[in-house]
């Protein structure tokens, strides 16, 4: 007579633990069975496999080569079957952990605030917030979702428009009164330039002369790599700076921060993507995080 599914399943992980435990007694422990019972549940198994898996001593016991081949197989179709009824469950009800690595100042502004509302819709959803201006490694597991500015790399992951922002050079007027302002792009040579510290697609400043783009480098006493900490040394008058709008906007309203070369902006526009592993076997969580963030951004 043909053993069910859950016959079958009970043999697999009967013989994985005795391959592990290496006695049958040690296996009938974990399994709180009798060693006659554990016995019987690997006779059978042999009986109906037609070969023999193990070679029992009185003391212990040793896996034959179909035994090996077995217990790898074994293995391998409990973690796929676990596989598949965690993937079904997260599509009935999305739950686990979501690693978000975002933008220091456009989390703080953007993301964070949006949070709220979204564990609100999702209890059973944990968001790890990841507030660096670094560049997660997605394929390598440091994060599962990204927030990333500008041009993507070509890469396999998967990526969500969340809308865009501009690009803006300033300074305080402390140090324009202390340094001068400058007139061209050029002028910049001149000047303490305060930039990002990891490496980036544009290796400088962008800018707009007559009628030509082009990308001009810069250096400076100072690197970071958070943008907030690039606005701090620029509010204290240590030197200029480039960022994104969303990160000055007011301070240039109050008059705390100055923009500089306007008619040399190129009124580039940094696009914001949401990047992920997408696919077939993405989770659940990360499907319906992106879409919440998409639904969010995109109405402003």
């Amino acid at each position: 007579m043909a053993l069910n599914t859950t016959d079958r399943t009970r043999e697999m992980k009967t013989f994985i633990t005795v391959a592990h435990a290496g006695s049958l007694s040690a296996a009938a422990r974990e399994l709180r069975l009798t060693p006659s019972a554990v016995s019987r549940i690997i006779s059978r198994l042999e009986d109906r496999l037609g070969v023999r898996l193990v070679v029992r001593t009185t003391r212990s016991l040793r896996l034959t080569a179909e035994g090996e081949t077995y217990v790898h197989a074994a293995c391998r179709i409990l973690a796929d079957i676990d596989e598949t009824e965690e993937a079904l469950a997260d599509r009935a009800r999305p739950r686990g952990q979501i690693r978000v690595s975002v933008a220091t100042a456009h989390g703080r502004t953007t993301i964070v605030p949006l949070l709220g509302e979204f564990t609100a819709r999702y209890p059973d959803i944990i968001i790890d917030v990841d507030s660096n201006d670094e560049v997660a490694d997605i394929i390598g597991g440091r994060a599962d979702l990204a927030v990333r500015f500008g041009p993507l790399a070509d890469s396999p992951l998967t990526a969500r428009r969340l809308g865009e922002t501009g690009r803006v050079v300033v300074a305080s007027p402390a140090y324009l009164e202390r340094c001068g302002r400058p007139e061209r792009p050029a002028d910049l040579e001149r000047h303490n330039c305060l930039d990002f510290s990891f490496r980036r697609i544009e290796p400088g400043w962008p800018f707009r002369e007559d009628g030509r783009d082009y990308i001009l480098p810069v250096s400076g006493t100072i690197k970071a790599n958070s943008g907030e900490t690039l606005v701090q040394l620029a509010l204290q008058g240590v030197g200029i700076t480039r960022v994104g709008n969303f990160h000055v906007d007011d301070l240039i309203k109050s008059g705390a921060l100055i923009p500089l070369l306007e008619d040399y902006n190129p009124r580039d526009r940094e696009s914001i993507h949401a990047v992920f592993i997408g696919g077939a076997a993405m989770p659940a969580r990360i499907r319906v995080f992106v879409d919440f963030m998409v639904e969010q951004l995109s109405a402003r």
